[in-house]
């Protein structure tokens, strides 16, 4: 995790509160150094623009790795569903192929 660069994002953060690509910067930062406030922001993410694509891939891949999959094939699916509707081809393809990779995966 690069400190000066969050720190960065939270100057930018206070700036502008409501631009989702400094939360999703931030959780993206904390994750995999501090699951618990990655998974913080991806869930403000998910609630105050639940229509930011990017978000799911990541929030989903996190709750797997936590070992959580329940919570990861409903993200991964409504992710799948948000991309569908936003027409967002390229978030739409990541996911479906992290979710078919997860479920090829889980069956062997």
């Amino acid at each position: 995790m690069n400190q000066q660069r969050l720190e960065q994002l939270f100057n930018f953060l206070k700036e502008e509160p409501n631009d989702p690509f400094l939360i999703y910067a931030i959780a993206n930062e904390y994750n995999g150094h501090d699951d618990e406030k990655a998974l913080q922001y991806y869930h403000q993410l998910l609630e105050e623009h639940p229509n930011y694509t990017g978000t799911y891939y990541h929030v989903a891949a996190l709750y797997l790795h936590l070992g959580n999959e329940e919570k990861a094939e409903e993200l991964y699916k409504k992710g799948i569903m948000i991309c569908q509707q936003e027409g967002d081809r390229h978030a739409l393809s990541e996911l479906q192929r992290a979710y078919n990779d997860w479920l090829f995966d889980d069956d062997e």
